[in-house]
Formats: structure tokens, C-alpha cells, sequence
């Protein structure tokens, strides 16, 4: 009797797991699971759901899962973070062993994940997604910057059109395109027919991302008033501040603000070998569109009629070599600085002041 207790409870008892490795895909995602020896206990798919998480979560207690970063790594990580797990979300790009592999598949990729996350984290080169509420943040940024290449996208359409039947448009800003074009047209009804749909479309675009400016400036950040802060810079409006405290999160995760610049791929790749040291672009790695809008800010910081700063002067110095390759590199490097200088701010609570190194060398 006791004897078949003990079976019973056996039987029952949840299989214990170090590491799950997680093949994320679209409908069902591919796990390899190892024991703290790293022997395989099992390897299956499970469905991309709610109801196969906890599933998951239920057979293998306080695991380490460790995943790709992908579209659905966000929601994953945090819905099995709130199910008591560690979980460990690599760095796509950084494994080359995975994406080296001749023989890659699905099954491959999770014991790959599952095994360097057993021998040492640190090879997945994990990332952090952020809260929920940060996720959805960004989201609403990506999608205006989605309104905004569709609208840019849809003007150069119109304006190709009407230059292919002989009438050509200069290019006003995109949000005065409309009225613009319709202006010019009303001389021309056939050509303003032919193209009435695609401005009505491109208008409604423009209103959508007038609201969307508008809930930035409003409502984000007044819910981060760290960006408060970081527009005091000239050229770094709400748009920038926001994304750029969105995409950081946590100001303390770099114990150098240097390091900011190589989370946002704003500092050159690295190839060397003995004496040789090649001279490589930027490494382009991390959040694209927060990159683009740093490129952004130093060009306005460039301009000629801009205020004059630190970073200007920063600038012009590096523009100062000639050339354009000189004069891209410049933007670059301002760009760089940018972010360590916002970063500094932020994690020090202190005002924006454009001329420190003046000040610093007059004292």
C-alpha cells in the first residue's frame, strides 16, 4: 500500500529542469530541455499559446528558459517572468554558432540556446524588452514611423505620376504636401482627378500622425518626465526624448554612459588580428529607429544657423578634416556623443549645459 503511494507520487511529481531552450516561432515553438548534468530530459514543440505556456511553466517549476529575441520573445518573456522563471533572451545577431550550423533546423537551434545558456549566459548576449507598458510605448512610436515611410512613400508616388504626364511637383514638407499639390492642380483637373484619391489617403495619414505627435507631446511625456529633462537639448525634441528613455528603460544598466553608444551600434565595428587593425563602419547593432533619430538630432545640431555647443564644436572639428566621408563621420560622432551626453543627464539628475569644455577650460 505504501509502496504504491510512493509510485503514485512518483508519477506525479513534476519533472525538475535546469535549462529550456525555446525555438520561437509563429504557431508552435521548439524546446530542448537539460538537467543540471546537461542531459536532454526532452525535446517537442509546443503551441505558441497562453494555455502551452503554462503548460510549460507547470512541468518544469522555476526553470532557466532561455529564447531568441524575435516578435514574440516580449510577450513570452514577460508572461513566463510573472510564472516565477528566469528567462534569458539572446541576441539573435550574436549567435553565429546557431546561424554557422550547416546542418540548422529548429531542434538544433533550441539545444544550441539551452546549452550556452547552461554553460554561461553571458554567451547569449542577453537583451531586455522592457515592461509591458514600455512595450506598448514603443509600439506606438514604430507605428507612427510606419505612418510616416507610407506617407513619404505615397507622395513620391504621386509626384512621379505627374512628372511621367509632364507636370512636375517641388517637394514641400510632407505634412503641406496636400495642399500644395492641390493648389498647383487646380490649373490642371484631369491630373488633379487622377490623383484626388492618393491625397485624400496621404491627408488622412498626415491627421493620423498630427494625433500621434500630439499624444507624445501630451500624455508621454508627462509620464516620463525624465525626457523632460533631455529636451532641453537643442535638436532632441519630444520624439527623441521619449524614445530614447523608452528604448534605455534603466539608466543604471551601464556602469559607463559610454557604453550607450555601443548598445545603439553608434560606434565602429572591430576587425583585429596581430598588427592589423581595420577600419570599420559602425556596428549598426541595437534599436534602428532610436539610431535614426540620434543621426537626426546631430544634423540639426550641425547646422550651420544651430546654437553653438559642445557638441557642435565636437562636430566641426571631425568635419574640419574635408571631404564627406569627414562630414559623415562627423554626424556619427555627434550622434555618439549625443547619446552619452543624454545619458549622463539622466542618470545624474543635472541640467543641460552646452558649453561645459568652454567653461571648464576658462576656469
Amino acid at each position: 500500500m505504501v509502496a504504491g503511494k510512493l509510485m503514485a507520487h512518483m508519477k506525479t511529481k513534476p519533472k525538475q529542469a535546469t535549462i529550456v531552450g525555446v525555438d520561437l516561432s509563429d504557431k508552435k515553438h521548439q524546446i530542448c530541455v537539460l538537467d543540471k548534468n546537461g542531459e536532454i530530459l526532452s525535446e517537442r514543440t509546443i503551441p505558441n499559446s497562453y494555455a502551452g505556456l503554462d503548460k510549460l511553466s507547470a512541468d518544469y517549476p522555476e526553470a532557466l528558459i532561455a529564447m531568441e529575441v524575435g516578435t514574440h520573445s516580449p510577450w513570452i518573456s514577460n508572461y513566463l517572468k510573472e510564472k516565477g522563471h528566469k528567462v534569458i533572451v539572446a541576441n539573435a545577431r550574436k549567435l553565429r554558432a546557431i546561424y554557422c550550423n550547416e546542418r540548422k533546423s529548429d531542434k538544433r537551434d533550441a539545444q544550441m540556446i539551452a546549452k550556452l545558456a547552461r554553460v554561461d549566459t553571458s554567451l547569449l548576449y542577453p537583451i531586455e524588452h522592457g515592461s509591458v507598458e514600455n512595450l506598448e510605448n514603443r509600439q506606438r512610436i514604430a507605428m507612427r514611423d510606419t505612418l510616416v515611410k507610407h506617407r513619404v512613400a505615397l507622395i513620391n508616388s504621386v509626384r512621379f505620376s505627374l512628372k511621367s504626364l509632364g507636370l512636375r511637383l517641388s517637394s514641400p514638407s510632407s505634412a503641406s504636401f496636400v495642399g500644395y499639390a492641390r493648389k498647383v492642380l487646380c490649373a490642371h483637373p484631369s491630373k488633379l482627378q487622377l490623383v484626388e484619391s492618393m491625397l485624400v489617403v496621404i491627408e488622412a495619414m498626415s491627421n493620423q500622425i498630427k494625433q500621434a505627435d500630439r499624444h507624445i507631446k501630451e500624455q508621454m511625456v508627462t509620464a516620463l518626465p525624465e525626457s523632460k529633462r533631455l529636451m532641453q537639448i537643442p535638436g532632441v525634441g519630444a520624439l527623441s526624448a521619449v524614445s530614447f528613455v523608452l528604448t534605455i528603460d534603466d539608466p543604471w544598466r551601464f556602469k559607463d554612459p559610454r557604453d550607450v553608444a555601443a548598445y545603439l551600434g553608434l560606434v565602429p565595428k572591430r576587425d583585429q588580428s596581430g598588427e592589423i587593425d581595420k577600419q570599420l563602419p559602425i556596428s549598426k547593432a541595437g534599436n534602428r529607429q532610436m539610431r535614426t533619430l540620434l543621426v537626426q538630432c546631430a544634423q540639426y545640431i550641425m547646422r550651420s544657423n544651430s546654437p553653438d555647443c559642445d557638441l557642435k564644436r565636437h562636430g566641426e572639428r571631425i568635419a574640419a578634416r574635408g571631404g564627406r566621408i569627414a562630414k559623415r563621420k562627423a554626424i556619427i560622432a555627434v550622434a555618439r556623443k549625443l547619446s552619452v551626453t543624454m545619458l549622463t543627464i539622466w542618470q545624474r539628475q543635472i541640467e543641460y549645459q552646452p558649453l561645459v569644455a568652454i567653461k571648464a577650460n576658462a576656469v
